[in-house]
């Protein structure tokens, strides 16, 4: 078995062997896949020639060296060491997969994976400790992503870079609270600018922000995510301030305008000579309707919006969309006109980040109790994995929140095409987890994780199917490289192609994901798997 092994901070030892893995990769003799349904053959000649392949990375989540050479804490830090008990294992990202010290390791893989698109964040806190250019600039934090930005491109790698994935500096939080005002707008564009700067000359796809419903969701309405905000009892918890009612819609009012600001700064200033290219990524869970009666499609649609809608309908339409603004009244913020003109079309591609999706039902307004508004309640819906028949959406994961759902990513595509003028899109996230934690020494055996071979076969179909019905989809990046810290599930699920040791993360050991990536990419014949590794001094 090839295993990836990074000796030290400076170079990458790698074991030379060959491994031949003789394998039926998704049942291929008549059987089911996990999405209950026959595994369907999809290879790379089904795609355009320029049709792009990667796998993504966060900076939270991956680099570890929380303290390194002048970082200061991320909100992510500080909600970690201050809520433990909102971790499921009680873990944070402090050393993670090491990737600050042994990035080497992760764009080497690329001999086993030949990936294209390396999807990378930038870690605003070790770029601007303090959060702002007048705080300082952390010239270390800006060698570091040099390195690493160098070594992708050398590496045959292209750098997708984003900017913001959940983790601002905690001295803005500390200072004004963070996403909560209006002056983070103009901290993110420094930062942007800064970044537009250093590192834009080799940077030619850039993420502003990274699930902004995420961040307002889990951060502002439930509190299990940074900075940890919320009002009343979230699951097991009580949160020590917030508003889940209205903080969830101001942090997303003034992340939107964020993103505006940074999108015309770089088409202003950068983009004519960098030619680069910008956009968001926005996640959405599909909503299917649990009945099919009319309440029930029409909450599928509230779903939706409540979801993707309020962040997709504002940078093509300048507005939220109706059922928000039916609903909420004066707790969604309003915009500008200016504000308005600013966001409409404020990207050059959309990200989109799929991983499931889910049953909606109405929810009557006259079982809510409105002393007690919050975002989890405002779209009068209840959500189910199994519609009013008992049938279920998907097969069940490691992951409570995903059901296996191939026919959500080409419903979304097409509702993108159809809704919203048909933009660029890159499937920027998709994975699922391993069934189960691994208890064997990683040196002795691959993690077979069949069923994520299948999952992938299954939306790569998906997307095929939507590009063929016109969707103008570009680019697949999976989620994720290698196992990680995976927010609120600490290091209990593992997304990754790789296997990452937590308590040693300079070993990364190929999934038999990995494997079929590879022979995926090379148009090799899936149910043999073959792995050379090659010296990477």
């Amino acid at each position: 078995m090839g295993v990836l092994v990074a000796a030290d901070t400076t170079y990458l030892v790698v074991v030379i062997m060959v491994l031949f893995l003789v394998t039926e990769i998704l049942g291929m003799a008549g059987k089911s896949s996990p999405t209950g349904r026959p595994d369907q053959n999809v290879s790379r000649a089904q795609f355009p020639p320029d049709f792009l392949f990667g796998a993504t990375s966060s900076s939270y989540q991956y680099e570890g060296g929380t303290w390194d050479d002048g970082r200061r804490p991320s909100i992510w830090d500080a909600f970690t060491h201050a809520y433990p008990e909102r971790i499921l294992d009680r873990s944070s990202g402090d050393v993670a997969t090491d990737s600050y010290h042994l990035y080497k390791a992760n764009i080497y893989i690329r001999e086993t994976t030949i990936i294209f698109l390396y999807r990378i964040t930038i870690s605003w806190s070790r770029i601007l400790p303090y959060g702002k250019l007048s705080g300082g600039i952390n010239q270390k934090g800006i060698h570091y992503y040099n390195s690493v930005i160098n070594e992708t491109l050398s590496q045959g790698l292209t750098p997708f870079m984003t900017l913001l994935h959940l983790d601002y500096p905690q001295a803005l939080q500390d200072e004004y609270g963070g996403v909560l005002s209006h002056r983070f707008v103009d901290d993110f564009r420094d930062f942007a600018d800064l970044c537009f700067k250093e590192f834009g000359d080799r940077i030619k796809h850039w993420v502003a922000i990274n699930e902004p419903h995420t961040l307002s969701r889990g951060g502002f309405a439930v509190g299990d995510l940074a900075p940890g905000r919320c009002s009343g009892n979230a699951r097991n918890w009580t949160c020590d301030v917030g508003n889940s009612g209205t903080e969830p819609y101001i942090a997303g009012h003034n992340q939107l305008l964020a993103h505006a600001a940074v999108i015309q700064l770089y088409r202003q200033k950068y983009q004519a000579t960098q030619k680069g290219i910008i956009g968001i990524s926005l996640n959405i869970d599909w909503a299917e309707p649990y009945t099919s009666s009319k309440r029930d499609r029409k909450a599928a649609q509230r779903a939706i919006d409540f979801d993707f809608g309020w962040f997709m309908d504002p940078i093509t339409k300048g507005d939220y969309p109706e059922s928000m603004k039916q609903n909420l009244g004066n707790r969604l913020p309003r915009f500008t006109k200016e504000e308005s003109e600013l966001l409409k079309g404020s990207f050059d591609f959309l990200g989109v980040n799929y991983y499931t999706g889910r049953y909606a039902m109405d929810q009557p307004n006259s079982n809510v109790d409105p002393r007690q508004s919050s975002y989890l309640t405002d779209a009068l819906i209840n959500t189910s994995y199994r519609n009013s028949k008992g049938e279920p959406l998907g097969p069940e994961t490691a992951a409570p929140w995903v059901r296996i759902y191939p026919a959500g990513l080409t419903k979304v595509l097409l509702y993108i095409k159809n809704k919203y003028g048909n933009p660029l899109v890159y499937i920027t996230e998709n994975g699922v987890p391993d069934p189960g934690n691994y208890t064997h020494s990683p040196l002795k055996a691959t993690p077979n994780d069949n069923m994520r071979v299948s999952f992938y076969q299954a939306h790569l179909s998906s997307v095929l199917k939507a590009m063929r019905k016109g969707a103008n989809v570009k680019g697949y990046l999976v989620w994720a490289l290698l196992d990680n810290f995976e927010w609120l599930t600490g290091y209990t699920i593992k997304f990754g192609l790789y296997y990452v040791d937590i308590r040693k993360p300079s070993v990364r050991i190929p999934k038999l994901s990995a494997l079929w990536f590879r022979n995926f990419l090379k148009g090799n014949d899936h149910r043999r798997i073959r792995m050379i590794e090659v010296d990477a001094n």
